[in-house]
């Protein structure tokens, strides 16, 4: 009987009341780790937001001076303002021919190129429905239609019907905003194989192209989009302020 009773103990139901403690602890205990998560969440949200302020300050002081190379642009577009502005005229311009010349797709270069180091510019997109912009190799095809492709020798984030980003990778990546930019940072590390976005106003990232291999001189790239009936038709204007803002003015 001794024995009996110590083995049937094994199969005694728990008191109720100790499972509705217990029950109501780990109530306790998830509701508490619940709000520690959420809090996390948005601690980490504004550390990344700092971060993405931080790395922007960064990336500027690397500003280059640039103007764009009339000899690259595409027939249809205007360059004014000493080559900072460019548009779509909706009107085939008389120019000469060039083999720089870009005569199948919309876009122009910018006179500098690099083939080392780092370098950033602006952009201002204000106004616009359709925009391309990032940097492309010199050796690129330009008398034929663009694919904009790493893989084609451009590296670009584009706008089409006015809030459709996209990062033009080999397989294009659709991007969500949080805001419409106004103004769209360029960064460029040569030697490391990057090409960063930034929307410069909110100062947070927009995308990376990151594990790039670069051989070839690469030039700023900009397509201010196809006039549109004029719906489209705001420059892209280079920003040239600032060029050399000290970096610890916050």
């Amino acid at each position: 009987m001794h024995t009996h009773w110590k083995f049937s103990s094994l199969y005694i139901h728990p008191h109720t009341k100790n499972w509705t403690v217990i029950s109501s602890d780990s109530d306790v205990n998830v509701n508490s780790l619940y709000r520690a998560v959420t809090e996390l969440k948005k601690t980490q949200e504004t550390l990344n937001e700092k971060l993405g302020q931080i790395e922007l300050k960064c990336v500027q002081t690397f500003k280059v001076y640039m103007t764009l190379d009339p000899d690259t642009a595409n027939p249809y577009l205007i360059l004014y303002d000493y080559g900072k502005k460019v548009s779509d005229g909706d009107i085939e311009q008389n120019v000469p021919e060039n083999p720089k010349r870009f005569d199948k797709s919309s876009c122009v270069l910018a006179k500098e190129g690099f083939s080392s180091g780092r370098f950033y510019y602006e952009v201002e997109v204000q106004g616009k429905t359709g925009w391309g912009l990032g940097v492309a190799r010199e050796s690129i095809n330009r008398k034929r239609t663009i694919i904009l492709t790493p893989e084609e020798g451009v590296w670009t984030v584009i706008l089409e019907n006015e809030n459709e980003y996209s990062a033009c990778e080999d397989s294009s990546v659709s991007l969500s905003l949080r805001v419409k930019p106004e103004k769209v940072g360029v960064f460029v590390d040569y030697e490391e194989g990057l090409v960063s976005f930034y929307d410069v106003d909110s100062r947070s990232h927009i995308y990376s192209f990151t594990g790039q291999t670069f051989t070839d001189k690469l030039y700023p790239y900009f397509c201010p989009g196809l006039n549109d009936e004029g719906k489209n038709s705001n420059p892209l204007i280079i920003t040239q302020e600032n060029i050399y803002e000290d970096f610890y003015l916050m």
